[in-house]
């Protein structure tokens, strides 16, 4: 992917949110999908934007693995999985335990990934020594929080995972804050980073009013709608798959 840097530079001034509202302009992924549910939450709402590729791995802790070794082994098979994306890798894990047994990461992973040039962690299931990792300023977003790591070891590294019921890719490009984690098609990323700014200025039009002092009139609200949703659909027509 071309010019990564000068594309997370742009993401990385909008929030979650206004990624999700620009995406829907081009009408390329249903409303309802391509987005983390409820069940991950931001550890760490006050952090900035994460924005990074996706390294996919499942995770256990409920029983011990049938080989033994470490229970970071397979942590060196994942920084080798960094080099091959297109850019920083964003770790995601689904915890194949129900309910999650273990804490899928502490300071020491977070550590190691932050290292190798990660942005954030994103888990189905626990995370632990939280004070440690912000104190790294390293973004994670959990399903649990365990004091434990249990039985951890690490599966299939590399292979589709579904985590806050959306099915995650190695190398898909996840935007994620104190709202949430979302998915930006990559053939409509550098679209998506250019435009977010027409969004914001065409929201204004209502937020600078209702946000400012001063006696409100129905009729000007009114009329400041309309021209929210005149510039909102222009822009749509500009960036709309639909049809073509």
């Amino acid at each position: 992917m071309k010019n990564v840097k000068a594309l997370f530079e742009k993401l990385g001034r909008f929030d979650t949110p206004t990624i999700c509202n620009v995406i829907e302009l081009f009408d390329v992924v249903p409303r309802n999908a391509g987005f983390m549910d409820h069940r991950i939450q931001c550890a760490f709402p006050e952090f900035p934007p994460m924005i990074g590729f996706a390294c996919t791995a499942a995770f256990r802790s409920d029983q011990a693995p049938r080989s033994t070794g470490s229970a970071y082994g397979s942590l060196e098979t994942q920084l080798e999985q960094f080099a091959n994306l297109d850019g920083p890798a964003v770790v995601v894990f689904q915890d194949l335990d129900d309910a999650a047994v273990g804490a899928t990461f502490g300071e020491v992973m977070c550590s190691t990934y932050r290292a190798f040039g990660s942005t954030g962690l994103i888990t189905s299931g626990g995370g632990r020594d939280l004070e440690q990792v912000r104190a790294l300023h390293y973004p994670v977003f959990t399903g649990s929080t365990i004091c434990s790591h249990a039985y951890c070891h690490i599966l299939h590294v590399g292979l589709p995972v579904r985590v806050g019921g959306l099915t995650v890719h190695t190398n898909d490009l996840l935007h994620g804050d104190a709202n949430g984690v979302t998915r930006i098609p990559i053939d409509i990323a550098h679209e998506v980073a250019d435009i977010a700014q027409e969004f914001v200025n065409a929201e204004a039009i209502v937020l600078d009013y209702v946000k400012a002092e001063g006696t409100k009139s129905i009729a000007e609200f009114a009329d400041r709608m309309k021209q929210l949703g005149e510039a909102v659909q222009g822009l749509r027509k500009r960036v709309s798959r639909a049809g073509k």
